[in-house]
């Protein structure tokens, strides 16, 4: 399905390298770029190679008040792994009365769980989604704690003791299942070829990604101690999380606060191989953010998709941190991320058109001239 917009001609289509140079296509259709834009010009001190970990098709259109339909979903994250994207968060498995846009994700799961390559987490709220996801052949999962009281009885309905035993008995049982084998082995759609293909890890793990809030600060209580955050991240990964995502929920951490939080993580005995950097743009600090983060030696980063997505809880909800300004970022900076910048802002134009509104991305504005609400294709 491609609803009149064409993505490329290069290498990720299947084709020839394009003159951009290695995983680049050629310029898509209603892109405009320079050829050699931007320029790389590699820094000392900061990683080869950054692992993007792609929240568009959960975290950033769970608050859509529209529903999206499945079907439109589904072919998001195919355009989404066609444009390099080898971790894209699918779905979550929590309550549809909660998350009602998210409510159709057993029917989901199952129409790309076997992307070639592509690793496909979901989000499990307690032992109940646990069940649901692992019926589907899920084993990369992930749970969201706070690291404050009051955004964990706004989000969670319990306190952060409470809703971190709830997480220990997810991830125990989830190790525990795959271990022993899940009864799910055979479900279509569980990852190219079950269960063992890349959707879902390897046959006998289960991976487990520990998300938290508001480490940098909270609508209600301000400012977020440091060594309150470090305390939920180390009994993250002393239940037995295998990475965590420092997540900047309402925008408010600048570079140095993202310092600070790293060095007393790895003070606290949490090594940086295992950190992933969630930030959100509402202050215009997302890119600065991550650039601190990099400097630290972090490779996995979250974006979001034409930069979808976003906090409630935030006076300005700018939104998350957009994939292809990132991608911009790190071309620049000649770091590898796999990713096709001109067939990911084709892919978020044709998202944009069926939500019927402009990306707010600026690399999208800037590389497609589109700012103004777009007409919908079906």
């Amino acid at each position: 399905m491609t609803d009149g917009i064409t993505t490329g001609t290069g290498a990720a289509a299947g084709g020839a390298e394009s003159e951009n140079g290695p995983g680049r296509t050629g310029t898509a259709v209603g892109v405009t770029r320079t050829a050699g834009l931007p320029m790389a010009v590699p820094a000392p001190g900061l990683p080869t190679r950054v692992r993007i970990h792609e929240v568009g098709a959960r975290d950033g259109l769970q608050n859509e008040s529209a529903t999206v339909p499945t079907q439109v979903k589904a072919e998001f994250i195919r355009r989404l792994a066609a444009a390099g994207l080898t971790t894209i968060e699918a779905t979550s498995f929590v309550h549809p009365k909660w998350v009602p846009q998210l409510a159709d994700a057993e029917q989901l799961f199952p129409l790309v769980g076997d992307l070639p390559g592509v690793d496909l987490p979901v989000l499990v709220p307690n032992l109940r989604g646990l069940e649901r996801a692992r019926a589907l052949g899920a084993r990369r999962l992930a749970v969201f704690a706070s690291a404050t009281e009051s955004f964990a009885r706004a989000n969670l309905n319990r306190s952060v003791d409470e809703s971190l035993e709830v997480f220990a008995k997810v991830v125990a049982q989830a190790k525990e299942a795959a271990a022993q084998g899940d009864s799910a082995d055979d479900t279509p759609g569980a990852g190219a070829g079950g269960p063992t293909g890349p959707s879902t890890g390897t046959a006998g793990t289960a991976h487990v990604r520990g998300y938290l809030s508001m480490c940098f600060g909270d609508p209600w209580e301000g400012p977020v101690p440091v060594a309150q955050v470090v305390r939920v991240c180390r009994a993250l990964v002393d239940m037995g999380c295998d990475e965590l995502s420092l997540g900047d929920t309402i925008g408010v951490a600048t570079p140095g606060h993202v310092r600070a939080l790293l060095t007393a993580l790895n003070d606290a005995g949490v090594p940086t191989e295992v950190l992933g950097v969630h930030f959100h743009d509402t202050y215009g600090q997302a890119l600065a953010n991550t650039l601190a983060a990099l400097e630290h030696g972090v490779t996995t980063v979250d974006a979001s998709a034409g930069g979808l997505g976003g906090c409630p809880y935030a006076k300005s909800a700018t939104g998350n941190l957009a994939t292809e300004d990132l991608v911009w970022m790190l071309d620049g900076l000649g770091i590898e991320t796999g990713v096709d910048l001109d067939r990911l802002t084709a892919t978020s134009v044709w998202l944009a058109q069926h939500l019927g509104r402009p990306s707010p991305s600026r690399t999208v504005r800037a590389l497609t001239g589109a700012t103004a609400v777009p007409s919908a294709r079906t």
